[in-house]
């Protein structure tokens, strides 16, 4: 006797896709609100004041960071400009 199942392929890509992507809003949305969290703290301090404190940061989120992109945001955030995450 055969089986009723079927595989509907494009439906589990789809499914998974869905999912994928809300999985990647999470993650922004910890960022961003590391990001603004951060901004409100430390804008108008050093940027050697800032850089330690986002590499703690952006590794307690789970992420690691290069030292141009490190000191990149930290100058941003020192400024005061607003990093914003978008996800496409």
């Amino acid at each position: 006797m055969a089986s009723g199942f079927r595989f509907d392929s494009g439906k589990w890509e789809r499914e998974l896709k869905k999912m994928a992507e809300g999985a990647v809003q999470d993650i922004a949305s910890d960022y961003q609100q590391m990001f603004d969290s951060l901004l409100r703290r430390y804008k108008g301090r050093h940027v050697s004041e800032v850089k330690p404190v986002l590499r703690r940061e952006w590794a307690r989120v789970g992420g690691s960071i290069s030292d141009p992109e490190l000191t990149d945001y930290a100058t941003l955030i020192s400024e005061g400009t607003r990093i914003e995450l978008r996800v496409k």
